[in-house]
């Protein structure tokens, strides 16, 4: 069948306009946030339906076409890139919210349905969802699910992978399955759900999603403090967990603050400067608990720890304490950044982070490296910025090396060398630092059951 012949079927599978060849799709919907390979997909299509989708798959496995998922392509690992000829499905017209149990406190949604549109409607109902993180406003649940997104809340909230009590998904051969149904308790055999969840694609697609909800969090408020030696950041959690349930722990570098302040409106929370800052979110429910915050704060101060800090007094402050962290992403995407995110048990943090440094280092010494991350959790992000006097070839070539030497200190670690946006392509070939042979070889004898000719994002986290 030839590429003109397989684009004319597509058209007959859905409606003939929710098919596109243009250069400006390809290149849109045919990658994500990596920078590292070339988008080259064969066609977009957006199904409307799960009959559609249905439809799509099955063609697929007649002409061996190979299918990749595209949701809001905010993920830095590859997993819905389309560099080599095959047909991109994309949810966007799939993005309803389509039923809401109060009782239950659930809520179905459609695959395309964004992130930030389900904590808006949750929001409207009194409710919260709480997996949050700085690409809430174009991600799609979906993609949330299938790489079990982390993000800024797990101290307290978990992964997505919590927040799922329901999947409809379409398999590799085209087959519905209704999973779980919405149910709390429900020990009838192996839950498929949570196959699904992180699996990137390449089971079968998302389409549709029962997700829980919670009660909103109440008075939050966010200090930063400054911290002079990264150790003392353990010191400071520890700290901080056995008087008070935090929503979040985060932590940035020096390096980092410079780079949004200079190239933003956003302001220092204090004047004066120290490495590495700590962001602590809780909910300051009443007197007792901003009291025991303060008491904390001071006894991290008297012992070294900490050299300054600051609460906030607002929500508008609150807001403008969190652009320090988020926004960090944004502003370093100018220096076309090498990306890493990585996890090691939260004990280890220090330790690790002191031997990234020093190979990258001793290798590199003009490559400046950029920290921050989720330290609550252990998942810390990795960024080094392209020097101006390297082309970008030539930077990813040199950071496949940097790659290499760190995730050798992730096994020795025992970590992960994906905290969050999964394997994708450019953590592939890496598995092994994280997965037994074993593990990887069970990985592809689930991958033949669900998808046993290889159509489902082809080449993506197992070969």
């Amino acid at each position: 069948m030839t590429p003109e012949q397989i684009i004319e079927q597509l058209q007959t599978l859905v409606d003939a306009d929710k098919v596109k060849t243009d250069p400006e799709s390809l290149a849109v919907y045919g990658t994500d946030w990596t920078k590292v390979y070339e988008p080259k997909p064969l066609a977009i299509v957006f199904p409307k339906s799960i009959e559609q989708v249905k439809a799509i798959v099955r063609f697929a496995n007649e002409y061996q076409l190979g299918l990749v998922p595209s949701g809001g392509r905010t993920g830095l690992s590859a997993g819905a890139v389309a560099a080599n000829g095959e047909v991109v499905v994309a949810f966007d017209y799939m993005n309803k919210i389509t039923a809401f149990n109060p009782v239950d406190r659930t809520v179905v949604c459609g695959p395309g349905v964004i992130t930030e549109q389900l904590q808006q409607y949750a929001e409207e109902q009194g409710l919260f969802y709480p997996v949050d993180f700085a690409s809430s406003g174009s991600s799609q649940i979906a993609g949330n699910i299938a790489t079990n997104a982390g993000g800024i809340k797990v101290i307290r909230y978990g992964m997505t992978r919590n927040w799922v009590s329901g999947l409809k998904v379409v398999t590799g051969t085209g087959e519905l399955l209704d999973l779980n149904k919405g149910l709390v308790k429900n020990n009838t055999g192996y839950d498929f759900r949570h196959l699904f969840i992180g699996s990137e694609g390449t089971l079968g697609f998302i389409v549709e999603a029962t997700m829980q909800l919670t009660r909103p969090p109440k008075d939050l408020t966010v200090l930063v403090l400054g911290v002079p030696e990264f150790s003392a950041i353990m010191n400071v959690l520890q700290a901080f967990q056995e008087k008070i349930d935090l929503t979040a722990f985060e932590f940035f570098s020096e390096k980092a603050l410079a780079k949004v302040v200079e190239h933003s409106d956003v302001q220092r929370p204090f004047e004066s400067q120290t490495d590495y800052y700590a962001l602590i979110e809780f909910e300051s429910i009443n007197e007792q608990v901003a009291d025991q915050a303060m008491e904390v704060f001071e006894y991290c101060m008297e012992q070294g720890w900490v050299e300054d800090g600051v609460m906030s007094q607002s929500l508008a402050q609150l807001e403008s304490l969190w652009r320090c962290r988020e926004d960090i992403s944004e502003t370093i995407a100018q220096w076309t950044p090498y990306k890493n995110d990585i996890a090691v048990s939260v004990s280890h943090v220090p330790a690790f982070l002191t031997e990234v440094e020093a190979v990258v280092n001793r290798h590199y010494p003009d490559f400046e490296i950029i920290w921050f991350g989720h330290i609550g959790d252990g998942n810390v992000h990795l960024n080094i910025l392209k020097p101006d006097n390297l082309v970008k070839e030539v930077f990813f070539e040199k950071c496949s090396e940097v790659s290499n030497w760190v995730f050798e200190i992730v096994q020795k670690y025992q970590g992960s060398v994906s905290a969050e946006h999964g394997v994708g392509m450019t953590k592939r070939d890496y598995l092994t630092y994280s997965r037994s042979e074993e593990e990887i070889k069970l990985m592809k004898g689930i991958k033949n059951v669900f998808d046993p000719n290889g159509v489902m994002n082809p080449g993506k986290v197992i070969i």
